[in-house]
């Protein structure tokens, strides 16, 4: 009868701890609480809504034959014409291409470099030079592509620029055309991006890194581990789930490769090498004011990412256990 009772009380209690859960939420008495937090974030929730899901609507000039003097519903509905012109061309599949090509090599080198970084980084003890070097290679994130698009240009230049100077000097080798030879300016475009990003990249690396229990390395070290044997077999696989977390985001971005730092340094000599689907669009958009097709191919893109974006958030779950929320 105890037991029964003991069970009865605990079973009361539940229901009562339950009840006044239920009852302590009160969303009005929340927001009393809270609506300096949300008065904060109004603006940019306007923000967002004004230039970001108002414009959305503008989509349907993909499936119009747009006229800018005519109004938005006053169009001729074409249906998927657009959208079947962008295989028919043979710069739209080029152009498509090219987006693949650079985004996957600045995604691959993108996250191989601060992960190399980041472990030598590690062995350096004094935390002066350390943080120095830490603090030279992560300023750059923050320098626009105008910016480094400007200097780029005059190292590079074939007259009179820096780098072809010492190429001269020191190898005998003549000018090279970077930015007017496609194959050098694809290379210029991924190395000039790992220099800007790789020190931002480095810096989640380094905290996992410092996140690693020491005992292990101790562990390592009285086995006979030396420095790379311990990177080998304790550093890297203790940063083997945010490189999966890392890469598997970075899916959605296969089509994304840097608008800003292209059209800064990109030229008609090579479109054939360099044009990206985001400069397409600018050119055929406000350049030629084919609106319609230009819309289509940004819709197709955005569609396509969006999909991979949905794959990767799905993979980084599957692999590493990460969720948004």
């Amino acid at each position: 009868m105890g037991g029964f009772i003991l069970k009865q009380d605990v079973s009361v209690t539940d229901i009562k701890i339950q009840t006044k859960t239920k009852k302590a939420f009160n969303p009005l008495k929340d927001l009393k609480k809270t609506w300096p937090i949300h008065v904060l974030v109004l603006p940019a929730l306007v923000l967002a809504i004004v230039f970001h899901y108002i414009p959305m609507f503008g989509v349907v000039i993909a499936f119009q034959d747009f006229k800018p003097w005519l109004g938005i519903f006053d169009q001729e509905w074409v249906g998927l014409k657009h959208f079947k012109a962008i295989f028919q061309f043979e710069d739209s599949v080029q152009i498509i291409w090219n987006t693949f090509i650079i985004a996957v090599l600045k995604i691959v080198f993108g996250m191989i470099v601060p992960i190399v970084m980041a472990l030598l980084l590690n062995e350096v003890r004094k935390s002066g030079i350390k943080r120095s070097i830490q603090t030279l290679v992560y300023l750059p994130h923050f320098l626009s592509w105008v910016i480094l698009g400007g200097i780029l240009i005059d190292l590079l230049s074939v007259k009179g620029g820096v780098v072809n100077r010492m190429l001269e000097g020191l190898f005998g080798v003549g000018p090279i055309f970077f930015l007017g030879d496609g194959d050098w300016f694809r290379f210029v475009l991924i190395v000039s991006d790992i220099w800007k990003e790789f020190g931002f990249g480095m810096i989640v690396y380094l905290a996992t890194i410092t996140g690693v229990n020491p005992n292990l390395y101790e562990a390592a070290e009285m086995d006979g581990a030396g420095r790379f044997k311990q990177t080998l077999y304790v550093t890297l696989p203790a940063m083997l789930p945010i490189i999966i977390v890392v890469g598997t985001l970075q899916l959605g971005n296969i089509l994304n490769a840097g608008f800003d730092q292209i059209f800064n340094l990109y030229n008609p000599l090579v479109y054939d090498k360099g044009d990206i689907i985001d400069t397409y669009v600018y050119r055929a958009s406000m350049l030629q004011g084919d609106f319609s097709f230009a819309t289509a191919v940004g819709l197709f893109k955005s569609v396509i990412s969006f999909i991979l974006i949905v794959i990767s958030y799905r993979m980084a779950y599957k692999f590493a256990n990460y969720r948004i929320f």
